[in-house]
């Protein structure tokens, strides 16, 4: 299984002529009860210690947690994990050295209990989708999204597999405007990511979109703003551009635990 991952990674990269430079990412959609939310903390408490350990290795560049609202049991997923990768060998593969993170994180924690704090991981969430993804558009800032950040994580799906007509709206039309509201100060970052894995037409989104802010203070704020003034020919190019995507859903994310 870790050889094919390998080989679906080099034909991707063979194939869109990934630089080593992009960010690359996991999303882990999680589906946690209602009554196993604090054990659910609890396990992302033990993990946190290990990715600690496996950004120092340098096996990863980073971790997050978010809580997704809106997050009911029948509302889809309750928490996202985003693990950060700067090659996507690793990230396909899932190089690095994890008994030697999982040693440095906890020296002195005996095979019985591993065993234990392992079984409760599976008890306490049902990770319920997987995705990998490249950052392919990022606007220009130095947002470094502290503890309560609030993003809006838009699941988007391009309109009959148009890859490049909707990836062109966004960079050409939106990311401009987006660029605008951060100098402005009142947007931290956007940025645009394609999916690396799954593909294919079943595949519910094909892109996500990320909108960041400080917090739901300054996104309040920043719909308080006056919206620009668009000529005709914006706005025909808009409405062109709105056709080329199908927004499948929005999730409202706050940050509770980062590693980097």
């Amino acid at each position: 299984m870790k050889n094919l991952l390998i080989l679906i990674a080099l034909i991707l990269v063979g194939n869109t002529g990934i630089a080593q430079d992009k960010l690359y990412l996991i999303f882990e959609f999680m589906k946690v009860d209602n009554e196993q939310e604090q054990s659910y903390m609890e396990t992302e408490t033990f993990w946190e210690k290990i990715h600690v350990q496996r950004v120092k290795n340098g096996d990863i560049l980073g971790w997050d947690l978010w809580r997704l609202q809106p997050g009911g049991e029948d509302q889809g997923y309750q928490y996202l994990t985003v693990s950060l990768y700067n090659d996507p060998l690793k990230m396909m593969s899932g190089a690095g050295d994890f008994e030697a993170a999982l040693n440095a994180a906890y020296p002195n924690m005996s095979d019985a209990d591993r065993t234990e704090e392992f079984n409760n991981t599976a008890k306490s969430r049902d990770l319920a989708k997987r995705v990998y993804l490249e950052q392919i558009a990022v606007t220009e800032d130095e947002f470094e999204m502290p503890i309560g950040t609030v993003a809006g994580i838009n699941l988007m799906k391009a309109t009959d597999g148009n890859f490049e007509k909707y990836e062109n709206f966004e960079t050409q039309i939106f990311q401009p405007m987006h660029q605008k509201e951060i100098d402005a100060g009142v947007r931290g970052n956007w940025s645009l990511m394609r999916y690396m894995l799954p593909v294919g037409s079943d595949v519910y989104a094909s892109h996500i979109a990320v909108d960041m802010y400080r917090d739901y203070n300054q996104l309040f704020n920043s719909w308080a703003e006056a919206g620009p003034d668009f000529s005709e020919d914006q706005i025909q190019k808009i409405q062109e551009g709105l056709t080329s995507r199908d927004l499948k859903y929005k999730y409202m994310a706050t940050l509770i635990r980062k590693v980097r």
